[in-house]
């Protein structure tokens, strides 16, 4: 057990070593490699590469000179989001460092196999380091994905910034964002939604970034589905028997719920997006900002009358 949540920020000793994925070990790997790539900038370029370069400019996520580690977990997000950023760096017009930075916390060998053969499939080259989060996670019976969560981040900042890095890159997409937005309303009673950006709390100098802020989900899997690639799910041993076990997740009900609407409505999903882009302060009760509550009676009557009604 973990007695102090402190401790869960902290990195592993271990070594980092590197799995070289990016050369291909003969003439047919490397041509699917050159298919996938391909098929980012011409198949997919309007729902998935100008849909990236349109979040790196509308939310300023890339500056020159930039050195950031791309956060791999294995799956279908975070590889597509190395591809990505691989093909940014290459043809756009800022020049920057890469990092593919992934940590092992205990996956089946299975699933870590499945990982390091699309790395080679992908041509990406993992900068690899081990943690027990899993044998720790599994101890705990309160919340265990949010204190993965926790921890991971925790682990990734240390290992990116031990590697020069002033950035972080995950693979949070469209969906996630407005599942946020949901979420936060129906369980946690804030309006609320993940950022394109976030300057670290823990990690001076440290940003975060999320470059496929505007990618949908149903892209990315038809962008997977075209290549014929198959990429780990979770893959957590709490997850994995919850599922086993038929039990769901909030977030897991909420893109349902949201699925839901879309069907009747498919303009349903952009408004929730829209909903945090455009918030009007005169049509909220109160609001909060660096850590202090304010209330709408504080400018009531400053307001001009019949303005907003």
């Amino acid at each position: 057990m973990i007695k102090d949540s402190k401790d869960a920020l902290k990195p592993s000793k271990d070594e980092f070593y590197l799995f070289e994925g990016s050369i291909p070990d003969n003439d047919e790997m490397r041509e699917r490699t050159a298919q996938i790539e391909r098929s980012i900038i011409k198949k997919f370029r309007r729902p998935l590469w100008s849909r990236l370069t349109r979040a790196m400019t509308d939310y300023e996520l890339l500056e020159e000179g930039d050195r950031i580690a791309v956060c791999i977990s294995g799956g279908k997000d975070s590889m597509l989001l190395a591809k990505l950023m691989q093909e940014l760096q290459r043809h756009g017009n800022v020049s920057f460092e890469l990092v593919f930075l992934i940590m092992n916390p205990g996956y089946r060998s299975e699933n870590w196999q499945l990982i390091l053969d699309n790395a080679k499939t992908l041509g990406i080259d993992l900068t690899v380091f081990e943690s027990d989060i899993f044998e720790i996670v599994e101890t705990v019976d309160r919340n265990p994905c949010y204190l993965c969560a926790r921890m991971r981040r925790g682990y990734l900042y240390s290992r990116a910034k031990e590697l020069g890095c002033n950035k972080i890159a995950l693979g949070h997409h469209f969906d996630d964002v407005i599942e946020t937005v949901l979420m936060g309303m129906l369980y946690s009673g804030k309006v609320e939604t993940m950022m394109p950006k976030l300057h670290s709390n823990n990690f001076p100098g440290m940003e975060l970034i999320r470059p496929m802020y505007l990618i949908r989900e149903a892209d990315i899997m038809a962008w997977r589905d075209y290549n014929h690639l198959r990429f780990i799910q979770c893959a957590c041993r709490f997850t994995e028997k919850t599922t086993q076990e038929g039990q769901g997740s909030r977030r897991a009900d909420v893109k349902k719920l949201i699925a839901q609407l879309a069907a009747d409505d498919p303009v349903i999903e952009q408004n929730i997006f829209n909903s945090v882009c455009r918030v009007n302060l005169r049509t909220v009760l109160g609001y909060k900002q660096d850590g202090v509550e304010h209330s709408f009676l504080e400018a009531y009557d400053s307001w001009a009358p019949g303005g907003d009604e």
